[in-house]
């Protein structure tokens, strides 16, 4: 990684700037095979599966007893690390629940919310290099405590034809409803548009490469709702000379190793705080069993000396990480001014790990600069909410009169006679 020392706020957007792809060519191969899922249903997906995951299937629904089987495949050690990590994120998530009143907002007017669960949700989770069974208790969990009533989960298999064992005691242990052997842009379609064993949804939910964030978004355009637009990982850490160098490369790693287009960044306070971390970043590096998914990621990172924590603070709003982890002695100071962050870890003993598996926060998080605008997902992202308004006799009185004016004024006079009629009655 290089170092940049105290670059000019001229230079910031290149900075900030995550690897580049070539978004043309991807939407449309994307597109192609959205349209064919959507025609032909199964068959299509099972087609994709062979080609993609080279795995011949004879159906995509996972049966029953190779669910029974991946819970003996699973160690009790494992089994209860999952259980508790779900007793965290519940926790949390419950916590998030809204109590709506009704707001009387004028004599006779009474308007208020409710919220409702989405009904049907799908559930994508990524095969590839790691089984990601802690992002199946991340979005199973709070769909099933906002009350969603239908929980579909597609993620692709192995050769062997069957789903990472954990993946499938997850998606159990969380009350998914069904689960499909599905992967990539074929799965996304499926969920979308539903075919013979798919059960289309109303919301898809979940991380993936390249190909799965462009499905995500081009489906969002016609068939189905998405959490938020998302793509490569990434993490920005803040440290200054009280950081322990040896945590900030273990996070700094934690996240290269996720895949090789993540993007990493280290902001640090002084020259010597970043020569002490790389150090510590290239010795932990050669000992790291992902060092070569790690090395390409580091390709796409930074470390950026910069001295004044106001520029830290701009710098890091500009970024908007989807991590951000700040290992400074006035973190807490630091982290109130953070305004655009997915998830934001205070002081030296709080690795992102934690988060990403048991601390009870959600990891699925914006990124590609979108926690500007976007929340990661939550309680709230599961369900939606309804307005209601009642007016009496009294508040048709007081309120038509206005009404009519702003109706008259926009030339609707449909909506200026609703009004009048409801006065003279």
């Amino acid at each position: 990684m290089k170092i940049i020392n105290n670059p000019p706020r001229g230079d910031w957007d290149a900075l900030a700037s995550r690897p580049h792809l070539d978004n043309a060519a991807l939407f449309e191969t994307v597109g192609a095979i959205i349209e064919d899922v959507r025609l032909r249903g199964d068959a299509a997906v099972l087609e994709y599966e062979q080609k993609f995951d080279k795995v011949n299937l004879s159906q995509l629904l996972v049966p029953e007893e190779e669910k029974a089987e991946a819970e003996t495949l699973v160690s009790g050690e494992l089994k209860q690390a999952i259980f508790a990590a779900k007793a965290n994120i519940e926790k949390f998530h419950a916590a998030q629940t809204l109590d709506i009143k009704e707001i009387d907002t004028a004599a006779g007017v009474v308007c208020w919310q409710k919220q409702t669960p989405i009904q049907k949700v799908g559930l994508y989770i990524p095969g590839g290099t790691a089984p990601l069974f802690s992002t199946v208790l991340m979005l199973a969990v709070p769909a099933k405590i906002a009350g969603c009533r239908e929980i579909v989960l597609c993620s692709p298999p192995a050769e062997n034809g069957k789903i990472h064992p954990a993946v499938l005691f997850a998606a159990q242990a969380a009350g998914v409803d069904k689960i499909f052997k599905a992967g990539g842009v074929q799965a996304i379609a499926a969920m979308a548009c539903g075919t013979e064993s798919i059960p289309r949804v109303y919301k898809i939910f979940g991380p993936g490469n390249q190909y799965v964030t462009a499905a995500k978004q081009l489906v969002a355009m016609k068939y189905a709702a998405i959490d938020m637009p998302a793509g490569p990982s990434e993490v920005e850490v803040i440290a200054d000379a009280s950081a322990n160098p040896a945590f900030v490369a273990s996070d700094l790693l934690s996240q290269a190793e996720h895949g090789a287009d993540s993007q990493v960044i280290l902001l640090a306070s002084t020259e010597d705080v970043a020569k002490s971390v790389l150090v510590e970043l290239e010795g932990q590096l050669s000992r790291l069993p992902r060092r070569e998914i790690a090395s390409k990621a580091l390709c796409n990172s930074r470390i950026i000396v910069i001295p004044d924590v106001r520029d830290i603070i701009d710098f890091t709003n500009l970024y908007a990480p989807e991590h951000l982890i700040i290992e400074t002695e006035n973190y807490r100071e630091i982290g109130d001014k953070i305004v655009n962050a997915g998830s934001v870890f205070l002081g030296g003993l709080t690795p992102e790990s934690a988060g990403d598996y048991a601390s009870g926060v959600n990891h699925t998080l914006p990124t590609n600069g979108h926690a500007r605008a976007y929340s990661g997902v939550n309680l709230d992202s599961f369900t939606k909410k309804i307005t209601f308004q009642e007016i009496s006799q009294e508040g048709i009185n007081r309120l038509g009169p206005v009404i009519k004016i702003l109706a008259e004024n926009e030339s609707l006079d449909a909506h200026a006679r609703a009004v009048e009629l409801r006065m003279k009655s």
